[in-house]
């Protein structure tokens, strides 16, 4: 008999363990080479399991269970392949569900929509989370209304929900559920880097002016050439990369007793999700041309939404960039993303009266938020990096003149 283990494979030096999240089959089943098995939640990455051969599997781990890199959550009997061809042969799956995320494939088993009958808006018409939810409540897809069912006998009064459909300590009017990995390890550096950093935080505002009426001016054939919007975070993102190599104290991280100064310019962009915020990173952005940018933000943003985000998609950053301002917030001290030793934090534009020239105007106004790690950066260099941070911003200009 030919017993294949199946085992949590490896997922980079800095994981170690994670949760079996989901089961995708059932103890028992026959599987095909290459079908998804479970998904894994670590502290940084969703990722799903494959068989590595055909067969009928027994699972030894149920959902929720913390597991380890190495161990064994299953095996599969590869003998009883043979089985398979005595069963009924099941549909195959349309080629538009073959590949979809695990967030589509999620709302798919919960609200009964077949990703195959979504018109899919994601790159090369990949179906994403966001349509399905469209789908979900459009009307051509929700159930028809069933008849009136024939009088039956007086039903016994409503009881309570059972307790034992909670987690131990659970009540009706309570459900208590354990933190994910990522939610408890976005807690534990939130902690640390408050703890580990002497972090301060500085404030400036920003005239939003100048890089709204260049995308007015440029939007229509920026999509047209490129496919793709001409957004704000492109614009912060440059910023970002002139300031860094204006500042370079701001370019640095420490490691034990040294200081490393970093000569390249990785930028993570702070997304939220679902299961917490992640932060995937651009790479080389001051090569990348604003097109570049704005792609290469819309693919790891989407990545992420969709669970696909991989380990290497989050790390090598040297400098973070968060935007509470689409949520609304008007003013907030970001913590800094260690190792990197600073982080800007963009707010809501909004529209306030300011002076020019002597003259009360309205200006569409953001307040941005430098927090940093006063042990590498003083405060002269922190002022200097925000206000040439929002110089850029206020005469875009600059970015091509390299002022």
């Amino acid at each position: 008999m030919a017993i294949i283990d199946v085992v949590i494979p490896p997922m980079g030096e800095s994981i170690s363990s994670g949760v079996l999240a989901k089961w995708h089959v059932k103890n028992g089943d026959l599987v095909k080479k290459d079908q998804v098995l479970y998904e894994l939640e670590t502290d940084k990455i969703t990722s799903e399991g494959m068989a590595e051969t055909a067969g009928r599997i027994s699972i030894k781990v149920e959902e929720g269970i913390d597991v380890k890199i190495g161990q064994s959550v299953a095996s599969i009997d590869a003998d009883a392949t043979g089985a398979a061809a005595t069963a009924p042969a099941a549909a195959p799956a349309p080629a538009a569900t073959a590949a979809v995320s695990p967030a589509v494939r999620r709302i798919a088993e919960e609200t009964g929509v077949d990703p195959a009958n979504v018109s899919g808006s994601g790159k090369a018409g990949r179906v994403t989370k966001g349509d399905m939810l469209v789908a979900a409540e459009s009307p051509a897809t929700k159930p028809a209304p069933q008849p009136p069912a024939a009088p039956q006998a007086p039903a016994a009064a409503p009881q309570p929900p059972s307790v034992s459909t909670f987690t131990p300590n659970s009540t009706p009017r309570q459900n208590r559920r354990r933190i994910s990995p990522l939610r408890a390890k976005i807690a534990q550096r939130l902690i640390s880097a408050q703890h580990d950093a002497a972090m301060l935080t500085t404030f400036n505002e920003v005239d939003m002016s100048a890089v709204m009426a260049l995308r007015a001016k440029y939007q229509d054939e920026f999509v047209k050439r490129n496919g793709i919007k001409l957004g704000f975070m492109s614009f912060f993102v440059k910023a970002v990369v002139h300031a860094l190599q204006e500042v370079h104290a701001v370019n640095t991280m420490m490691d034990g007793d040294f200081i490393v100064e970093n000569h390249f310019y990785d930028i993570g962009v702070a997304v939220s999700t679902d299961k917490g915020l992640l932060v995937p990173v651009v790479r080389d952005c001051d090569k990348l041309p604003m097109a570049g940018v704005e792609k290469s933000l819309a693919d790891a943003a989407t990545k992420a939404r969709e669970g696909r985000i991989a380990l290497a998609d989050l790390e090598g950053g040297v400098f973070t960039i968060t935007n509470g301002g689409i949520f609304g917030s008007m003013l907030s001290t970001p913590i800094i993303n260690p190792p990197q030793c600073a982080i800007l934090g963009m707010h809501a534009i909004q529209e306030r009266a300011v002076v020019r020239d002597g003259q009360i105007v309205i200006r569409p106004m953001m307040y941005l938020a430098l927090s940093y790690d006063h042990r590498l950066v003083d405060g002269r260099e922190a002022v200097t990096f925000l206000v040439k941070v929002k110089q850029a911003i206020e005469d875009p200009s600059r970015l091509l003149l390299n002022l």
